[in-house]
């Protein structure tokens, strides 16, 4: 497993001006051209669901739920479903980027993985360091990245401390990240969740971003989920500035993921055509590029169906077309 390494803190990083309505025109644009139907829809839909975390965060999560959301994640689609359309030799990739859970839930989503003979081909990711507010003891996170990691975790989706952003403590958030980053090591990827609802301007998210770059950052995350703010275009595009800047800089490649918002396979495809026209399809890819999201799935199947068999789902039943 390749991981980001830690490089020096530099404030010259964080100095950007950034233009809001040269980011409303440029998203605007983008969402325009990212607009496809038929079975280039459906093609499009099969790539996203490879790039989702499918993910369950809610206070009631039970093992039977993470259960049969680890299902899901490693059948997406009946098999015959495919079998027209997809060489079967295929099948076996057709899943979800990873599934996110709480760190208490890993446990139950590894049996699952490890009774379906797929622990290996789909990544658990876990949610950690205080979620979704970050508002505890740096020790008890950096306690909680452990503890997930040894319940089979491989990516850890740590969330960052917004009042260090806020003002303006970017060494100490820098620090911070560092100790998790330290504590993750080469056994887990680290996702860094901005919750960009919250930072108060596209200036801090720019720069919690080049924060969470320099400490080691393999991927940089809007949201929560949580926020009244989540996933959107503009922000998603200040993300990727950073993410250039930062490669053209370090050399360090570093990927993205929206989270929170993103629920249809046209918003999906949105995001895809933004990562394709500024980073390169290169990005396009589990490694460099998520989805946290827990009802685009139940889309890209509707599409999938609609495109592959005429059939469309309703209401959790399937209705001729």
């Amino acid at each position: 497993m390749k991981v980001n390494k830690i490089l020096p803190f530099d404030s010259e990083l964080l100095d950007i001006t950034i233009s809001l309505r040269q980011l409303e025109e440029i998203s605007k644009e983008i969402s325009l051209r990212g607009q496809v139907n038929g079975l280039n829809e459906v093609v499009w839909a099969l790539k996203a669901l490879t790039l989702t975390d499918l993910t369950t965060l809610a206070g009631d999560d039970t093992e039977a739920n993470v259960r049969r959301l680890c299902h899901r994640a490693a059948y997406p689609f009946p098999l015959h479903l495919l079998d027209s359309a997809i060489d079967p030799n295929l099948h076996k990739q057709i899943h979800t980027g990873a599934v996110c859970v709480y760190p208490a839930r890993v446990a139950d989503a590894r049996n699952c993985f490890e009774q379906l003979k797929c622990f290996e081909d789909v990544p658990i990711a876990a949610v950690a360091t205080g979620f979704p507010t970050g508002q505890y003891g740096l020790k008890t996170r950096l306690e909680e990245i452990t503890y997930a990691i040894e319940s089979g975790a491989r990516e850890i989706d740590i969330v960052i401390n917004r009042q260090l952003a806020l003002t303006e403590q970017w060494k100490k958030l820098y620090d911070e990240v560092c100790e998790m980053r330290n504590t993750c090591g080469d056994r887990a990827h680290l996702k860094t969740i901005l919750a960009i609802g919250e930072l108060g301007s596209m200036e801090n998210v720019y720069k919690a971003s080049m924060v969470c770059m320099m400490a080691g950052a393999d991927f940089i995350k809007t949201s929560t989920g949580k926020e009244s703010v989540n996933a959107t275009i503009p922000v998603g595009l200040v993300m990727i500035w950073a993410i250039q800047e930062f490669l053209r800089k370090t050399g360090q490649v570093v990927g993205l993921k929206p989270a929170g918002g993103v629920r249809t396979v046209r918003e999906a495809i949105t995001w895809m055509t933004l990562v394709k026209e500024t980073l390169g399809m290169k990005w396009l890819q589990p490694a460099l590029f998520r989805f946290g999201a827990s009802g685009l799935l139940d889309d890209i199947e509707k599409v999938v169906r609609k495109g592959l068999t005429g059939e469309e789902v309703k209401g959790g039943a399937v209705a001729a077309y």
